[in-house]
C-alpha cells in the first residue's frame, strides 16, 4: 500500500474512533486514546464539530444537548494533544500497538443542571495524569485501555477503561464501526459521583449511601461514517449504556439505562 493510500484509508477510519466516543462524551470522555489518521513518520490532525445527546449526568432521567468543537493534533514525534486524546506521548513507533502517559480531564458535575442533584453540591473539574494501551488487531478489529487518576473534589479518583472496536469499509464512500467498553472505578470515585455524604444527605433528603470500588457501567455503540472525500465526513453514532453495581443502585441514579447520538462532521489535515 502506498503512502498516499494508507493516509487516505487511516483518515477515513478516524471518523468512527471519534464517534463511537462522542455519544458517551458527558460521563465518559477520555475513556480511550485514539491515534488514527497519520503514516508512520508524519503529522495529522483533525478539526470539526459535533452535536452531542445524553443524559445531564451518569443516572439521570434526563437529557441534555450540546454542540462542541474538536480539534486533534499528533505529531511524528510521538506527542498529541486535543479534545478527544487530552494532551499526552506515545512511546511507540508501531503502527499496531500504542502505549505511553497522558494528561486528560474530568468535567466534574454542576447540580444546578438537574432537580435530582439539589443539595449535592459541584464535583470540580479536575486534570487527570494516567496511562494508555492500545492495539490494532487484523482486519479492522480495535483494543483500548486506559487509566486517569485525580478526579473528584479531593482529587483522588480512578478509571480504569477497557474497549474493543471494529471498523468495517462498506461499498464506497460509507464505512460502519462497532465497538464495546467497559468502566472500573476506586472507591474515591464512587463516593464523589455516586455516593451521598451526611452533609448532602441533610441537604438533599437522599440517605446516606457509601458506594465502593468495582465496575461503574458497559457500553456499545455503533456508528455509520459517510466520507465526501479523502478528508471530510460526516458520522452518525448511537450509543446504549447501563450503570452496574453500586453506581446503579445510587439514590442519584434514577435510569440505569441510557440511549445516547452524536453527528460529527469532520476534516483531516
Amino acid at each position: 500500500m502506498s503512502i498516499g493510500n494508507f493516509v487516505s484509508s487511516k483518515r477515513a477510519m478516524l471518523a468512527i474512533p471519534i464517534a463511537l466516543a462522542a455519544p458517551s462524551a458527558f460521563a465518559q470522555a477520555f475513556d480511550a486514546v485514539r491515534l488514527f489518521g497519520a503514516a508512520p513518520g508524519q503529522d495529522a490532525g483533525r478539526v470539526g464539530l459535533a452535536a452531542l445527546a445524553g443524559p445531564t449526568y451518569a443516572g439521570s432521567e434526563n437529557r441534555r444537548v450540546r454542540v462542541l468543537p474538536g480539534l486533534d493534533y499528533q505529531w511524528a514525534n510521538g506527542w498529541f494533544a486535543g479534545f478527544t486524546n487530552g494532551v499526552g506521548y506515545n512511546f511507540s513507533d508501531s503502527p499496531s500497538v500504542q502505549f505511553g502517559l497522558r494528561l486528560a480531564a474530568d468535567f466534574g458535575r454542576k447540580q444546578r443542571r438537574d432537580a435530582a442533584l439539589r443539595g449535592m453540591g459541584d464535583i470540580d473539574p479536575a486534570a487527570t495524569p494516567g496511562a494508555f494501551f492500545n492495539y490494532m488487531l487484523p482486519a479492522g478489529f480495535l483494543v483500548t485501555s486506559s487509566l486517569r487518576y485525580g478526579s473528584g473534589n479531593d482529587h483522588d479518583g480512578a478509571v480504569l477503561d477497557f474497549g474493543a472496536g471494529y471498523s468495517l469499509a462498506l461499498p464506497r464512500p460509507w464505512r460502519l464501526g462497532a465497538g464495546v467498553a467497559a468502566t472500573l472505578a476506586n472507591a474515591a470515585y464512587m463516593q464523589s459521583h455516586f455516593g451521598v455524604t451526611p452533609t448532602q444527605a441533610a441537604a438533599s433528603g437522599y440517605a446516606v449511601y457509601t458506594p465502593g470500588a468495582g465496575a461503574r457501567d458497559m457500553r456499545a455503540s455503533l456508528a455509520l461514517s459517510y466520507s465526501f472525500d479523502a478528508r471530510t465526513s460526516v458520522t452518525t453514532a448511537l450509543s446504549a449504556s447501563r450503570l452496574l453495581g453500586d453506581a446503579k443502585s445510587s439514590p442519584l441514579t434514577r435510569k440505569a439505562n441510557a440511549a445516547s447520538g452524536v453527528v460529527a462532521l469532520g476534516y483531516a489535515f
